[in-house]
């Protein structure tokens, strides 16, 4: 804090324009300084861990924005008709909590806001607590996280190059401009028609499917489910806000908040497994969850038509389809955590940062 509050001086005096984060920076890079030149042998070893995890994360938000720009320039036609027509089975969700936000008015607004621009914040709350006995037991916990955020983060981008999307509030919304189709969300119900790709700017990230927020939040939840009651209250506040911001400011459509739930859980679990060993219950559940997230990514592609005309069938397999992962994820991680479960053995591998 001190070193930032002294660039930010240093720049308000220059009248440049102000940054935040060198102070971390550079005592990331003092650690590293000092496990090479101050430690030796296990000590050197976990404060470098330390240090990587932090520098992981820096590398992780400049390769995501890094990934933002690449989808824009490179996908210069969007998928939106297509996961708009798909959204019908579920009712259009983004249409009517977008109403439902604008009625809350301001104060409802920047609840959500907060929320969803704050979800880092969130995140390192409960990372902190999970990652507070590594100094007292010199290690990290096989499975935590962060591990969890930068894999999300990692493979979130490939799909958005496979299943460009920009979302409600830009390609049927005021911010999409003269790119929009038409300037309907979201006080006015769009009309089913034959879906097809739309050209649209260079600027607007394709970052909807899946919903990496949806993703985000639904990882905090999991892993505040063992923390103390009032974490567990808030991993489910920041949820259930996440949810309700995705949507009510029209930055995805309810068929991106469904792939990001499934797509969230077989990471977690395919994580889990590389932890504590692989046997067949771990290899089950990732297959069924990797097979759902693509059979979701298909039919919202090409069966969108269809999931328009009938919604009384297509909505419930969809919810059907997210409630099976998650089941299967619950009943199987139970059963890794009961006391009478023998812990697999896992491969030789270098111990996980």
């Amino acid at each position: 804090v001190g070193i930032d509050i002294a660039f930010a001086l240093v720049r308000w005096a220059a009248d440049a324009e102000q940054g935040y984060g060198n102070g971390a920076l550079w005592v990331i890079l003092g650690c590293a300084v000092i496990a090479v030149t101050r430690r030796t042998g296990q000590e050197r070893v976990l404060l470098l861990k330390g240090v990587a995890l932090g520098l992981l994360l820096v590398a992780g938000r400049k390769t995501g924005d890094t990934w933002l720009l690449i989808t824009s320039k490179t996908r210069p036609e969007v998928l939106d008709q297509y996961v708009l027509t798909a959204d019908q089975a579920l009712g259009n969700p983004s249409w009517l909590v977008g109403r439902m936000v604008t009625a809350t008015g301001p104060i409802g607004a920047h609840v959500l806001d907060w929320v969803y621009v704050k979800l880092a914040v969130a995140a390192v709350v409960f990372a902190v607590y999970q990652l507070r006995h590594v100094a007292a037991e010199r290690r990290f916990p096989a499975h935590h996280l962060v591990r969890t955020f930068l894999v999300i983060g990692l493979l979130g981008p490939g799909i958005y190059m496979i299943f460009p999307v920009v979302g409600p509030i830009f390609a049927y919304g005021a911010d999409g401009g003269q790119w929009a189709v038409a300037n309907l969300w979201p006080d006015t119900p769009p009309q089913i028609t034959t879906p097809q790709h739309m050209p649209f700017d260079e600027i607007t990230p394709r970052n909807c499917m899946p919903s990496l927020h949806t993703a985000w939040a639904v990882a905090i939840f999991i892993h505040s489910r063992n923390a103390p009651r009032v974490l567990r209250l808030a991993g489910t506040f920041w949820l259930i806000a996440t949810l309700g911001a995705t949507l009510g400011f029209g930055y995805h459509y309810g068929v991106d908040l469904v792939a990001g739930v499934v797509f969230t859980l077989t990471i977690e679990a395919a994580l889990r497994s590389l932890a504590r060993g692989w046997d067949r219950s771990g290899t089950q559940l990732v297959a069924y969850g990797a097979t759902v997230f693509v059979a979701l990514l298909v039919s919202y592609r090409y069966l969108s038509m269809e999931m328009a005309a009938y919604p009384w069938a297509f909505g419930p397999l969809l919810i059907l389809a997210m409630a099976s992962v998650i089941y299967g994820y619950v009943r199987t991680t139970k059963r890794w955590d009961s006391p009478s479960a023998p812990a697999q053995r896992p491969a030789q591998q270098l111990e996980p940062v």
